[in-house]
């Protein structure tokens, strides 16, 4: 499912004494089976942006397609509801929306108001806590028993459960352990790869925009200042820098390194994997030219 926005333009309080423009000329594009990531600093659009894909929020300018759904400032807030169940948004410390006696009627909360039987359920809070790496015996477990790990991952489970299309995290690695953010962004990937799940993603973490995404998206101040492929805006350093946004770790240290050496090592790697690889080579060709 298709994702686009069309100059869109957003206003809180609109026609009050207190209004505030948070977004302008917002033009997007999210394909079915991508995964985008956007970033900026806090008050850049980000979260605005995020409430727009699946109609949390209407834009008061512009238009945003979701599917063959199109939402204008005139649409219905009544006819929304289906598109909810096809984008899913994880907020960030979702935990904190735990509120079900056992975590198998927590998962299936979302599924039984769209009509879902007790048994389906139970039958897809089952399926989904497999899907994050919790097993059976978790299901009649106090949610609020478990670590802080283990809880975001129930909670992301109850998104699941809704079976969407397109899954938005907004900074789902906040407060997390390296071990932590590493196996919860695997899983995203999981979902993105094998499940075929559309992915957007919030983050500050500009090393997990260079080991998962395919679309990077730059806003600042209400709108896109770039947009692109992360191995094309990560080339830009400099622009980056300027923008106070950072680079990946493997970037910072690519530069670090040709700065400090004077070896120009040819290529970017954005990974930590493919760092070493272009080191072992560089390397090995200098051992072969006996250098």
């Amino acid at each position: 499912m298709d994702i686009t926005f069309e100059k869109v333009g957003y206003t809180y309080q609109k026609g009050t004494p207190f209004q505030n423009r948070a977004l302008y000329d917002i033009d997007l594009e999210i394909k079915s089976g991508s995964f985008t990531a956007l970033v900026g600093h806090t008050g850049s659009g980000k979260s605005t942006v995020l409430q727009h894909l699946n109609a949390l929020m209407k834009p008061t300018e512009g238009v945003v397609t979701i599917g063959d759904r199109v939402i204008t400032p005139e649409t219905n807030n009544k006819n929304l509801k289906s598109i909810r169940k096809k984008v899913g948004i994880v907020f960030q410390f979702p935990e904190a929306q735990l509120f079900e006696e056992t975590i198998a009627k927590d998962i299936a909360f979302g599924p039984r108001n769209f009509g879902a039987t007790e048994e389906e359920g139970k039958a897809l809070a089952k399926e989904m806590l497999d899907l994050v790496g919790l097993d059976e015996s978790y299901m009649e477990r106090s949610p609020f028993d478990l670590s802080g790990g283990q809880m975001r991952r129930v909670a992301i489970a109850g998104v699941l459960a809704m079976e969407p299309d397109v899954l938005v995290l907004d900074e789902p690695t906040a407060g997390l352990d390296p071990k932590g953010r590493l196996d919860m962004m695997e899983m995203f990937h999981y979902l993105y790869k094998e499940k075929g799940l559309t992915i957007v993603l919030v983050t500050h973490q500009m090393d997990d925009v260079a080991d998962y995404a395919d679309q990077m998206v730059v806003l600042e101040g209400g709108t896109i200042v770039k947009k692109g492929l992360p191995s094309e805006i990560f080339k830009e350093s400099d622009w980056l820098k300027e923008k106070q946004l950072g680079v990946p770790t493997a970037v910072a240290f690519s530069n670090y390194f040709e700065a400090r050496t004077g070896v120009d090592l040819g290529e970017l790697p954005l990974t930590t994997e493919a760092l070493a690889d272009l080191l072992v080579t560089k390397i090995q060709d200098k051992a072969g030219d006996g250098k």
